[in-house]
């Protein structure tokens, strides 16, 4: 049977931890996924709106296939800076890929686009590089939800989104999710409070309020507006030992829960991506079944994770849009 972690976060997978840091004036942030350890990295892309940093590097056929770290940022553009900064941090403690005498640290990344979100970004030096080092500096076991992180300034289409997390274990393997919101549609069922993700829910996580009882199928979306200021970035990550090549098919398959948790999901404005971690703990008992399974929980701890940074989201002073908690009296 599948269950959450003990945490319900992705610092469940042993070896993992997780910093974030934000700036409230600018409403925007970062958030860093560092292990103990280099562990192997991958990538997939579905959105038609991406920014990225050193994706390319995580292809199966790369010379390079462990990162050092992971990292999501809001900012646009401006916020690939925030790897920099997680960069020169890393390489202060020594840590990177061995190159003759020196050492480079692997860190690519993701943006988010949130900078028109009610936020001061008249700023007279992009405050991401130190925003990444700040998010390393913080890592740790336990984070909070909601409006932190990459997910500080996020918007969905008609509410606040926000950083989102949640796990899962079965047969001694634990996989989790990482996951900023920031997209384009809605990951709630029409004006109502129920989440599209419901039928995912494990024990009350995003307030147990089941299914909506019926929804329109033929309806069109409300989304957020036609531009690219969108995109949902996000980290799957297990203690299993995948290669680089089954680390992909399980960011694969990850976006299944994206598209259970957005409705739409992977448009040509959404920047939509999934990196995946693999901290390679456990064997894989089975070369065709484990990963098969693992992906499955990947879909499952994203969709959840989407849900959970939404419904955890918190006002703050001039914000455009209102927080599920203020629209739906919870």
């Amino acid at each position: 049977m599948i269950r959450p972690g003990p945490r319900n976060l992705i610092t469940d997978v042993a070896g993992l931890r997780v910093g974030n840091a934000r700036d409230d004036r600018i409403k925007t942030g970062v958030s860093v996924l560092v292990g103990d350890r280099p562990f192997t990295a991958a990538v997939h892309v579905m959105g038609g709106a991406p920014g990225t940093r050193e994706t390319d590097l995580l292809a199966p056929d790369k010379t390079v296939q462990e990162a050092d770290a992971l990292v999501l940022s809001g900012g646009s553009a401006f916020g690939l800076d925030a790897a920099s900064g997680v960069a020169d941090a890393l390489r202060a403690q020594g840590r990177g890929f061995a190159v003759g005498d020196q050492t480079v640290p692997i860190v690519p990344g993701a943006i988010l686009f949130d900078l028109i979100n009610g936020g001061d970004k008249d700023w007279p030096e992009n405050p991401y590089k130190r925003l990444g080092r700040e998010a390393l500096g913080a890592a740790a076991e336990g984070f909070t939800l909601g409006s932190e992180g990459a997910g500080t300034g996020a918007l969905i289409a008609d509410l606040k989104g926000g950083l989102g997390s949640a796990s899962a274990t079965w047969n001694g393997y634990t996989v989790g999710a990482l996951v900023a919101v920031n997209a384009l549609g809605r990951v709630t069922v029409g004006d109502g409070p129920h989440f599209w993700a419901a039928p995912f829910e494990m024990e009350g996580e995003f307030g147990g309020l089941g299914p909506a009882a019926a929804f329109d199928p033929t309806a069109v979306p409300p989304v957020k507006g036609g531009d690219s200021r969108n995109t949902t970035i996000a980290i799957v990550a297990t203690d299993a030992a995948l290669t680089q090549a089954q680390a992909t098919r399980m960011a694969v398959a990850a976006h299944d829960g994206m598209a259970r948790a957005i409705w739409p999901s992977h448009t040509p404005m959404d920047g939509d991506l999934v990196f995946a971690a693999a901290t390679g703990a456990r064997p894989l008992a089975d070369p065709v079944g484990t990963p098969l399974m693992l992906g499955h929980m990947a879909a499952l701890c994203l969709a959840r994770a989407i849900a959970r940074g939404v419904y955890s989201a918190a006002a703050a002073p001039g914000d455009p849009m209102p927080t599920w908690a203020a629209r739906h009296g919870a």
